[in-house]
């Protein structure tokens, strides 16, 4: 299952970059394909914007959402979390999947 990691990157110390690699690392060995899209870092010149756009488009290729603490105080994750929602994707906490994953191996 492909799922994009939704959270807080805006006026975060390193734009919270080591909370999404963890997570990448997490749900990748739980046997997840997961979309970090903070694997591009600091891109130089790119706008909220632009960063939403791309972030957007790697949504739609997804099958669900994981979200990182703090996702509800972004202006972009809640927005990320909305379109899933909209589209009927099943949107919950990076821990959720894990303890799914580990209950369905148990």
């Amino acid at each position: 299952m492909k799922l994009y990691i939704a959270g807080p990157m805006s006026n975060l110390p390193g734009y919270n970059l080591p909370a999404f690699a963890a997570a990448t690392e997490q749900l990748r060995a739980a046997g997840y394909d997961p979309v970090n899209p903070g694997r591009h870092g600091v891109i130089d010149g790119f706008t909220w914007q632009d960063y939403m756009r791309r972030g957007l488009v790697e949504l739609l290729s997804c099958d669900g959402v994981a979200r990182l603490d703090g996702w509800d105080t972004s202006k972009g994750a809640t927005l990320e979390v909305h379109v899933a929602n909209a589209l009927s994707m099943p949107v919950q906490h990076v821990e959720l999947w894990l303890v799914q994953t580990t209950e369905k191996t148990a």
